[in-house]
């Protein structure tokens, strides 16, 4: 099973791990697993850093870094994706997380999430 890793999980993979869930910790430390971090994710770190709302000690490089030694693979957005997203539902209005909810369906893979809003899609998540 592939795994994508919803913004907030890869933050605190990154910064706070104590809140992950047992769950989301062992998949994530499991190396049998592949897990995945959308560029929406990255953007949406980025945009954040930018205007002053996510502070990042070792900037956006060294999340790119952390990305890397986790071994997370890094998936784009192609017109699939977006076909996929113009047709979710709109329970909320956050475009990054639709991203990753039209790629999880697209892919065929679960996301990691303790977002209550994206448990409430059609997509398989776990937490």
């Amino acid at each position: 099973m592939d795994y994508l890793l919803d913004t907030h999980v890869l933050l605190w993979t990154i910064f706070d791990s104590d809140k992950l869930s047992p769950s989301a910790q062992r998949i994530i430390l499991d190396k049998g697993t592949y897990k995945f971090i959308s560029i929406a994710t990255l953007w949406e770190i980025s945009i954040k850093n930018r205007i002053g709302k996510l502070p990042l000690p070792n900037g956006l490089s060294g999340v790119f870094s952390e990305v890397e030694m986790n071994g997370f693979g890094i998936i784009g957005i192609n017109q699939g994706c977006l076909e996929a997203y113009n047709t979710l539902p709109l329970f909320h209005r956050d475009p990054f997380d639709g991203i990753i909810i039209a790629t999880a369906l697209l892919q065929k893979m679960t996301i990691i999430t303790a977002d209550e809003n994206i448990q409430k899609y059609d997509a398989s998540w776990i937490w």
